[in-house]
This record gives structure tokens, sequence and C-alpha cells, in this order.
């Protein structure tokens, strides 16, 4: 990386892929924004940059380095793969922590447990500019797609063809919508989009506020 490639991203603004931090403030928040970006597409954030994009710089880039690692390696579990970049704009020091798309999904805030817990685990992935949580649908999907391959031969039942009817009228569809139309438990309804999803039938989205939704892959 290059001042010239880190000019651009500053200029893009906050987005799926680039996160601005003014400084380093606290290890879970980071480790927040580390995890949603290793449970997507990866990304940049770029520390010593406020919100606006205004260059503020960084007192100390060994002491950013050692913040950093600390966070990927101690409040992340899995502990999280990244590369540091010192870089100077405009006489400024800056820090960018870039986050490769991780193989080892999900990954969450450290809780010191043996086995990720759906129930309380802090798991987030990043939509747009934001770290959302994500939820159980979403670690489960994770957590196929980093063990398992795509579900073959999937047998397309009743439920399956509620779900293809709904698409045709609609453009997405929520679990809760087809507990309701298909007069399922919400958790068969979890579970049948779930599959969707593994066997590429269905794509999985998650809005700003964390609610998922699901469009057809086909």
């Amino acid at each position: 990386m290059n001042a010239s490639f880190l000019l651009k991203l500053i200029e893009g603004g906050e987005n799926l892929k680039v996160e601005f931090k003014q400084r380093f403030t606290d290890y879970e928040k980071m480790a927040k924004e580390m995890i949603a970006f290793a449970n997507s597409r990866g990304g940049y954030i770029i520390i010593g940059i406020d919100d606006n994009g205004s260059v503020y710089g960084v007192r100390s880039e060994k002491e950013e380095a050692e913040l950093l690692k600390l966070t990927a390696e101690t409040y992340c579990e899995p502990p999280l793969n990244y590369k540091l970049h010192f870089i100077e704009l405009f006489d400024k020091e800056l820090v960018v922590c870039e986050i490769p798309q991780s193989d080892h999904k999900p990954h969450r805030i450290q809780d010191y447990l043996n086995e990720i817990n759906l129930n309380t685990a802090q798991v987030f992935v990043r939509v747009n500019d934001k770290s959302v949580p994500a939820s159980k649908e979403m670690i489960k999907i994770l957590q196929a797609r980093s063990s398992e391959a795509p579900l073959k031969h999937y047998e397309v039942g009743k439920n399956e063809k509620i779900v293809f009817e709904i698409l045709r009228e609609k453009e997405f569809i929520t679990v809760k919508e087809l507990s309701g139309i298909a007069n399922i438990s919400y958790r068969r309804a979890s579970r049948t989009l779930i599959k969707m999803v593994r066997a590429e039938i269905l794509n999985i989205h998650t809005r700003d506020n964390g609610e998922d939704y699901y469009t057809s892959a086909v």
C-alpha cells in the first residue's frame, strides 16, 4: 500500500470495506470492526482519520500496532489475520489495518468458550458502512461455509415451494414471513431458509439494523 492508494480509500469515505477511526479507544470496539471485516469481504481500518475524512494522524505508530496486535490475538476468537501499513499523509502518520476475508468464519468477541454459543456469541458482519451483529441464521451459514461444501442433491419440499411462490410475488422473504405464511414454527422456517442458502438457491442479506432477508440466487 502507498500514499496514493490510501488517499483514494479516504476520498471514497466509509463503506463496505473501509472504516475510519480517529484513534484506538477500546479493545472490544476495535475487535468488533476487525471481526466484521473478517466475517465479510475483508477491508481496511484507517486509524488517524475522523468520520468525516479529516486527517489527524496518530501519536505513536508503535503504540497503535501493539494495541491492534493484542486486539486481534486476544479479543477475537479465533484470532484474526491482519497486516499493518504505516503511511505518512499530509505530514501526518496514519496506521492502516488491512484485514483479509477469513477462511475460519465466524469470528466472535472472545468469550473463552470451547464452542460458539448462538445465544450469547458476539459475531459481527459488515453492512454498507456499518459493523452489525450477525443473526443466528447468519452465524449458522458462516459456520457451514467454513466447514462444509454446499448442499448437493437438495430435495425441494412443501416449505421450499412456498418460498418460491412468495419470491415470485415480491423481491425478498424473511424467516418471520415464511413462518406465518407456511404456518410453521420460526425455528423450522429458519432451518428451511438456511438450507436453501447452503444449497445456493437463496442469498442471505443483512440490513443496517441487523435484520436478515433472503432473495433468490437463481
